[in-house]
């Protein structure tokens, strides 16, 4: 039978998280509105990507570095334990798919579950433990330092809470919040509520990637809030800690957590200005439109080096002319280019 316990945040809005907030979202306007040609999207998406593979799992002591994570994701394979890649690879695959975590805008306990279950598999020691609730009393400890941060709620109190959670997440006073609030939130009061064995951390911080995606405030994915947080671990854990005394007045960390966000945000926007003021330059017109298609083929050219209208046939289940039509399209926009001529003709970025 459900819980019927009802969950409601406590904070206070302080005139640093107001000034931040406006910040976010004027950060926010200019990167929307930046003329960027989509191969220099796509790439800041995939190392975004990659930056945020490394830094989630390296809080938990995952020992790969960033160029290992970057020959991983690139399809490559590095000489490291099994369990440290197979964290990276599930991180990987959970962020390039977040969307599948969510129906319709709503979560559920279900595809919590899936979340925690694909971001551990092959990782824990008990693999029913895998996208299950803990039926077992955990302590939250700093890997680093060892020292025990605090004790969370009883495993009774787990599924309860849990469910609590996302009903509110669910709910109108949710919808009618600031995304970036909602989303620091979540992944404080997961991270207290401790639902999982192990996991909970990077579950958390992937939760709040879902929600920014749902609220569709994830700007193009050009930003991850796991470099910063891994840029200063200490910070981050002394943070959680001093939260949990004040619990549930989660102030304190919602002051941190949109910190994060107005800094990643804020170096992400300096970034795609540069690289939208040299490439407006370089392209008369600016921002080239493109359909969801064409962005998959600048994906598919990326990770493969170039495509050909065979490619697409296979992929889309569409014709030899139709394909041609497509790319074609994009040769005229200045996206692509072609090389090579009869059966070797490819298409590269331009």
């Amino acid at each position: 039978m459900k819980d019927s316990r009802i969950f409601s945040p406590t904070f206070t809005y302080t005139h640093t998280m107001v000034k931040r907030l406006s910040d976010i979202a004027a950060a926010r306007e200019v990167i929307l509105h930046a003329h960027l040609i989509p191969k220099w999207e796509v790439s800041i998406r995939r190392e975004q990507l990659v930056r945020a593979a490394h830094a989630s799992t390296a809080i938990e002591g995952n020992p790969l570095s960033l160029e290992e994570v970057s020959r991983l994701a690139e399809g490559r394979d590095v000489m490291v334990a099994r369990r440290a890649k197979a964290e990276v690879l599930n991180y990987l695959r959970v962020l390039e798919h977040v969307d599948l975590y969510q129906e319709e805008g709503m979560i559920s306990a279900g595809r919590l579950l899936s979340l925690h279950r694909d971001i551990t598999r092959d990782t824990l020691d008990d693999p029913s433990a895998e996208g299950a609730f803990r039926t077992v009393q955990v302590v939250v400890g700093n890997r680093i330092t060892k020292e025990v941060v605090f004790s969370p709620p009883k495993a009774n109190e787990v599924v309860p809470q849990t469910n609590a959670l996302i009903d509110w997440l669910n709910s109108d006073a949710a919808h009618q919040m600031h995304p970036v609030l909602v989303a620091g939130i979540a992944h404080y009061e997961l991270v207290r509520i401790h639902p999982f064995v192990d996991g909970n951390g990077r579950t958390a911080r992937a939760l709040a990637t879902l929600i920014l995606a749902v609220r569709e405030f994830d700007i193009k994915r050009f930003f991850t809030l796991d470099d910063y947080y891994d840029s200063d671990r200490p910070a981050y854990y002394r943070v959680l800690k001093e939260v949990n005394q004040t619990w549930p007045d989660c102030t304190v960390w919602l002051d941190y957590f949109t910190e994060g966000v107005e800094i990643s945000l804020s170096r992400v926007k300096e970034r795609v200005l540069r690289l939208s003021s040299d490439e407006h330059r370089a392209v008369a017109g600016g921002q080239v439109a493109l359909t969801g298609r064409q962005m998959k083929i600048i994906e598919y050219i990326h990770a493969n080096g170039s495509v050909k209208s065979g490619d697409l046939m296979r992929l889309y289940g569409i014709s030899r002319q139709a394909a041609g039509k497509e790319l074609m399209q994009m040769v005229e926009n200045n996206v692509i280019r072609i090389e090579g001529k009869g059966r070797s003709t490819r298409y590269v970025m331009a």
